[in-house]
């Protein structure tokens, strides 16, 4: 060497001591297998706790490789599945842009449709409500009650089921048939003296007095007329009444006194002018045919069923409303079943039946006459001039033979 120094020789080699390319492979196989067994013991479950006092037979390691043997397969430990959460559908909106509701949330179109055809509906029912009272309202019914029940006396019951009838027909302007009201019952209780409220009513109320028509079969078509001309000149002016009515939208009234003279023509012409094939003009009106039709009958109701009949009077104390409303049905299905008999034109109309008055309903008259007449209404000369009258005497009531038919001759007398 440069230095001076003698280099070691080398060493003699050992025959014993392995190859380094054979020690290292064996070290890394070592090294990954504890590697490997670190593993499994950190990955499999803790063993559990045995409460026999057996011993515990040495668990086989399932990941460690097996050789052929007549035993069964070890069975790989399951693991429970896990539940899979259901995630709600949260919409997110973004905070810039505008919001709208999901498709699967808006209304239909049907459904706006659907309210929209509600509303209508709702709308047109109140519209036609107020119609009807405003219609109503024209004709004053309630003003039309009180002068009848103030002018007609002894007859409640025909004056409630004139009013009624009337105030049906009137709430409406369109009908299917026209209104025909028969007022029936003796001579002097009142039939004609209604007929004449009814058309100075309705005069004032339709502010035309070509709208209400009165016919008198004495005046119109006494006896020696023609029946035919009669039944022409009738159909002329109620064509031409209906026909005003229909072009001012109102409804008219034809007032017929002393209908038992008609000829068998007239009725039938009345009858005719019911039909409902006939113009729509001619459903719209009303017809009060007063007769004297049915006067035997209905004398005869009343003095057969004299206490019965207090239940139709206000002065009545012993009546009540039921006996009342049966003792008048049968009176109407006794005079329904009577004037059919003699025409057609009866089974269509409402039959309003006028019962006997008393000796008190007389009484009034005779004050209410005394009084139009200038005369002072004295209760006790009221009384003496109704004694000179003939009555029905039966259950210690007094039925005016002739009503108030001869109040009139006698004030005029005083």
């Amino acid at each position: 060497m440069d230095r001076g120094q003698p280099s070691p020789e080398p060493a003699a080699a050992d025959p014993v001591a392995p190859r380094p390319s054979v020690v290292a492979p064996v070290r890394a196989v070592v090294r990954l297998r504890r590697r490997v067994r670190l593993l499994r013991k950190r990955c499999l479950p803790p063993p559990a706790v045995r409460v026999d006092s057996e011993p515990r037979a040495p668990r086989a390691d399932p990941y460690r490789p097996q050789f052929f043997t007549f035993d069964g397969p070890a069975e790989l430990p399951s693991r429970p599945p896990r539940k899979k959460r259901r995630r709600s559908r949260v919409v997110l909106y973004p905070e810039t842009s505008r919001k709208y509701r999901p498709r699967a949330e808006r209304r239909s179109r049907a459904q706006r449709c659907l309210l929209l055809l509600v509303a209508i509906v709702g709308f047109q029912v109140l519209n036609a409500i107020e119609n009807l009272d405003d219609n109503a309202q024209r004709y004053d019914l309630d003003g039309l009650e009180k002068a009848l029940q103030r002018a007609v006396f002894g007859q409640p019951a025909a004056v409630r089921r004139v009013v009624a009838l009337l105030r049906d027909y009137l709430a409406t302007h369109v009908h299917s048939r026209p209104l025909l009201l028969a007022l029936h019952g003796p001579s002097g209780v009142g039939k004609s003296h209604v007929g004449r409220l009814l058309a100075r009513h309705f005069r004032a109320v339709l502010e035309d007095g070509a709208l209400v028509l009165q016919y008198h079969a004495r005046h119109h078509c006494p006896e020696p007329r023609a029946a035919e001309d009669c039944r022409q000149e009738l159909a002329r002016r109620v064509a031409d009444v209906v026909a005003r009515a229909e072009a001012e939208e109102k409804t008219p009234l034809l007032v017929l006194d002393d209908v038992e003279l008609l000829p068998p023509a007239l009725l039938d012409e009345l009858h005719g002018l019911l039909h409902p094939q006939r113009s729509h003009h001619f459903h719209n009106a009303i017809y009060v045919l007063l007769s004297g039709n049915g006067g035997a009958e209905v004398t005869r109701f009343v003095l057969q069923n004299a206490s019965r009949t207090l239940a139709l009077r206000p002065d009545g104390a012993h009546g009540a409303a039921a006996v009342a409303a049966q003792a008048e049905d049968e009176l109407r299905a006794n005079l329904r079943a009577l004037l059919v008999r003699e025409h057609p034109l009866w089974q269509a109309a409402a039959i309003v039946p006028f019962l006997l008055l008393d000796k008190g309903d007389v009484v009034n008259c005779f004050r209410d006459e005394m009084a139009g007449e200038g005369f002072f209404p004295e209760q006790a000369r009221a009384e003496l001039l109704a004694a000179q009258l003939s009555y029905y005497r039966v259950a210690g009531r007094e039925f005016a033979v002739t009503g108030c038919k001869q109040v009139v001759a006698t004030v005029n007398l005083l």
